[in-house]
């Protein structure tokens, strides 16, 4: 959005800039800090909170930051951002609680402690912008309506794919078309991936293991394409997407006769994704438009023949457009994506034999992927969430390939995850007049 530039430009002229608090100091993190406190003019990182307090410093040396306190309590933490200096904590609470802080800025992967540190910012006024769509996918119908009754915006960040999606599902919206499937192109989809196969690469690029393990075995996908669709009402054509190798361009994706126009109106357009389509590593959006005159036109902008036409963007940039969502969020009150209904839910699948007694190790581990399905067959079949799959006991062998269901497992006692997930699934059953009619399997 070029207008935030101007914004927050007026911020920094009048000497108040964006005040942001970062939860998590990971991989993502570290570029998220270097982005606001070298490259975005308006806004001013203020304190970051990390459980390994060494990691939050690590951030701020990698950002060039020679100056920073380490703070334990509110007043300690007021008296930094009064002098200028940047706070570090391991309290991961705590910087919600500040007088100035605008937004609360969130790197975690921990579906949990997520959930935890939205409410309590919501519980002081603060913004909150993710960048975990697992969380959101999981019940961020129940964060957002919690942030509204508290005043404030809940919101996924821009950068990765879902706010990439997004933005480009409401430009194609605003030039009249019909947005009918949203899409992501990955270089590489196994569900038979895990840590110890995705190790080499980890270490290469500076990443976590279970996060480049959920990447590799299509669960990072589902996850993110669930958040589109429950951000912009569609669904999925079937479980897990259509998905599948396609070697060409977006443009010849389009022509390739996979998606049928009147299909994908009935069903209210799908979410989908394709392995090693070009440009790599990018999004795209293909729309209809039924007026005559209109076509004509597209056509001789060089937009082909219809009846769908394809939009895209080449690039997601993960942390460095991360200061536009915040930007977005508190200068103009503007969410980049956020759940609005919960169409599409992730399940979780056995990715090996797994025995009784097992305790699932969660999201990018040895034992589970997440498939994206439509919300009908996911709570008819009492599925289990990929998002709440960690820490739960298996009451039973499973085999490959085999859903897990609730009945299947234990669930540990006392996660605020599950009350989450609870209110999210029972405003989905009030909201929803005709929840059989997207239960594709």
């Amino acid at each position: 959005m070029i207008l935030v530039d101007t914004a927050l430009r007026k911020r920094a002229e009048k000497g108040l800039p964006v005040m942001v608090a970062m939860v998590g100091a990971g991989a993502i993190g570290r570029g998220v800090a270097s982005q606001i406190i070298n490259h975005a003019p308006g806004m001013r990182l203020a304190v970051i909170a990390n459980r390994t307090l060494e990691n939050a410093i690590k951030a701020l040396e990698v950002s060039g930051v020679t100056e920073w306190k380490a703070v334990s309590n509110v007043t300690e933490l007021n008296d930094c951002i009064a002098r200028g200096i940047i706070a570090v904590t391991d309290d991961l609470l705590l910087v919600c609680e500040a007088d100035a802080i605008e937004v609360v800025m969130e790197v975690l992967s921990d579906v949990e402690i997520v959930g935890k540190v939205a409410l309590h910012a919501f519980a002081h006024g603060k913004h909150y912008l993710t960048m975990n769509a697992e969380a959101d996918a999981t019940f961020g119908l129940e964060l957002r309506t919690r942030a509204e009754a508290a005043g404030v915006i809940y919101s996924v960040a821009d950068g990765d794919q879902p706010g990439l999606e997004m933005n480009l599902w409401r430009y194609v919206k605003g030039l009249g078309l019909e947005p009918l499937v949203c899409g992501n192109i990955k270089g590489l989809q196994d569900c038979r991936r895990n840590p110890t196969t995705q190790e080499g690469f980890a270490k290469k690029w500076n990443q976590g293991t279970k996060m480049v393990t959920s990447f590799a075995d299509g669960t990072k996908i589902s996850f993110e394409q669930a958040c589109v669709a429950n951000a912009t009402g569609m669904c999925v054509e079937q479980r897990g997407m259509r998905g599948g190798d396609f070697p060409g361009t977006v443009e010849e994706l389009r022509d390739s006769g996979r998606y049928d126009v009147e299909k994908l109106r009935k069903l209210g357009g799908v979410v989908d994704y394709v392995v090693g389509a070009q440009p790599a590593a990018g999004v795209f959006v293909l729309a209809a438009h039924d007026d005559p005159f209109h076509r004509f036109n597209l056509k001789l902008y060089k937009m082909g023949e219809g009846p769908l036409y394809a939009f895209y963007a080449h690039t997601h940039l993960c942390y460095f457009e991360v200061p536009s969502s915040l930007a977005r969020l508190v200068l103009f009150r503007d969410t980049t994506i956020a759940a609005k209904e919960h169409k599409v839910d992730v399940v979780t699948i056995a990715k090996t034999d797994l025995k009784a007694g097992t305790v699932l190790d969660g999201i990018g581990g040895y034992h589970t992927d997440g498939v994206c399905g439509n919300i009908g067959p996911s709570l008819s079949g009492k599925m289990l969430p990929m998002g709440l799959s960690e820490g739960c006991r298996l009451r039973r062998d499973i085999r490959c390939d085999e859903v897990i269901g609730y009945d299947d497992v234990e669930v540990p006692e006392g996660r605020l995850s599950d009350s989450l997930r609870k209110a999210t699934i029972d405003r989905c059953m009030a909201g929803s007049r005709h929840l059989e009619a997207f239960s594709n399997r």
